[in-house]
């Protein structure tokens, strides 16, 4: 059974979403500001609505795609606020791929309730080539009636992973992936420029350096493993620890200096470890850290 969808934004991950859609025979109807961004899609078979009003009468089922939850509320403000159509939301699902908090998510949800709409959060966990891919996947939380009745048509753009009815659950777990990412991703551009201030090539690092990260999760071991000595507050002490970690930390800073490159994210990293060996724990494993992020102390 095919589901008439409306997607508002554009964006690359917009545009990836609709074409996922639409090559599953779903009909199509987008908005954009830039109405451009809709020629291949409307050239593939999707609906380019002229205005918001008409892209959300046309479909139940409303994704939005947007830079933000306060774009969202732009668009769809004068859409239900306004003439002509006041209860242009009643009755329909919108689910929210856009990124934010997860108290903008729950706020949006009860936003929605109040126009007449039911309300899905989305973290989708893949850049926009891999939408509809093999190992895409995308984050949902909200009411479970309403995510099993459109899981079918979710499921186009990646394998949906329900946390809960929670509507914040799923942008906590989106920005705490997201969270990992970006670290590991400044790590890795300030890695590479430590080793070409001293004349290497960036092509004779990056290889190697992303095999290491790859090989992260072998070093740190399984991730329940990893969960339980966080939860009990478990250090031995028998791996690296916190002293040791914090002295190859500070022999980062100092090397990073000397190669006169930004010094912010490892002294970042530093003063984490910097507070554990203040606070007596130097001598337990480095996840003891997690101690000292969360306030623990």
């Amino acid at each position: 059974m095919t589901t008439r969808i409306t997607l508002l934004g554009l964006g690359p991950m917009g545009r990836a979403t609709a074409a996922s859609l639409l090559r599953s025979g779903h009909p199509v109807t987008v908005w954009n500001r830039t109405a451009g961004r809709a020629d291949d899609l409307v050239a593939a078979g999707a609906v380019l609505a002229p205005t918001p009003h008409a892209a959300v009468a046309a479909s139940e089922l409303i994704i939005l795609s947007l830079t933000d939850y306060q774009a969202m509320y732009d668009i769809l403000g004068p859409v239900v606020e306004g003439a002509p159509r006041p209860g242009a939301l009643d009755g329909k699902v919108l689910v929210n791929l856009s990124s934010d908090t997860p108290d903008a998510s729950r706020e949006a949800a009860e936003w929605a309730a109040g126009h007449g709409a039911s309300f899905i959060t989305g973290g989708v966990m893949v850049p926009a080539p891999a939408v509809g891919g093999p190992g895409a996947y995308v984050f949902y939380s909200g009411p479970r009636a309403v995510f099993d009745a459109h899981e079918p048509t979710l499921r186009l753009i990646g394998e949906p992973r329900y946390l809960g009815s929670d509507q914040g659950l799923a942008q906590l777990y989106y920005q705490a992936h997201l969270d990992v990412f970006l670290t590991a991703l400044s790590s890795l551009l300030h890695a590479t420029a430590l080793v070409t201030a001293a004349g290497v090539a960036a092509g004779d690092f990056l290889p190697g350096a992303l095999d290491f990260v790859s090989g992260i999760p072998a070093m740190v071991g399984d991730g329940h493993d990893l969960a339980r000595l966080l939860e009990g507050g478990e250090h031995p002490g028998d791996l690296s620890t916190a002293r040791m970690m914090g002295a190859t930390a500070n022999h980062i800073v100092w090397t990073s200096e000397k190669a006169g490159i930004d010094t912010q994210l490892p002294r970042a990293v530093k003063a984490h470890y910097d507070q554990a060996v203040a606070a007596g724990r130097g001598t337990e494993n480095w996840t003891v850290l997690y101690e000292m992020i969360r306030g623990g102390g």
